[in-house]
């Protein structure tokens, strides 16, 4: 088996990218009392998506030493900067049970040893599970992989609500003085 887990359109605004002093994490739950996993240093494949969720970017993480987080932050500061707002990501390095550390022993060079047949099956149930193909009845084919969902800290919920309550506010401002205008 290639893949063990995947997070799929994680948000780029909840990332936490990090500040002074501090690394950032990209840290995902399987459930909501999961001890999770920070997968800044996963490596496998991911998919760039812009807001209305068409893919438009895909990259790999692992055959040098760059490693998601890494990577995604270039992405947010590169000529990709302004066209993706959501990410899919397919991990190869397991996670480690209790702590949630990834696996050491499923870096890049020793995990691509994956029959021909198993590989594509591994990187067609990826993408289907990352592009949804309307056509496409057959699911993804693979056995043992876990879906982790962003961890979202409260304050960044916090802060996103803030925002749409101050963009309400600021177009129905607009709407008053529109109508008033009439």
């Amino acid at each position: 088996m290639l893949i063990r887990n995947y997070g799929h359109l994680w948000e780029r605004r909840f990332v936490f990218w990090g500040n002074a002093g501090t690394k950032g994490h990209l840290w995902g739950i399987r459930t909501p009392n999961d001890v999770g996993a920070d997968f800044r240093e996963q490596i496998g494949i991911y998919i760039l998506f812009d807001k209305n969720y068409t893919p438009v970017y895909v990259g790999q993480v692992g055959s040098g030493k760059q490693r998601l987080f890494l990577r995604l932050r270039q992405h947010k500061n590169d000529h990709l900067w302004n066209r993706w707002e959501y990410f899919s990501w397919f991990g190869f390095r397991r996670v480690n049970g209790a702590n949630g550390s990834l696996s050491e022993h499923d870096k890049p060079g020793k995990i691509f040893k994956a029959k021909g047949a198993i590989l594509l099956n591994e990187i067609e149930a990826a993408l289907l599970v990352a592009l949804e193909p309307k056509i496409n009845k057959q699911g993804p084919r693979w056995k043992d992989v876990e879906e982790f969902f962003q961890y979202v800290e409260e304050e960044q919920q916090e802060r996103s609500i803030s925002e749409v309550l101050r963009k309400i506010g600021a177009l129905e401002a607009v709407i008053d003085a529109h109508l008033k205008s009439k």
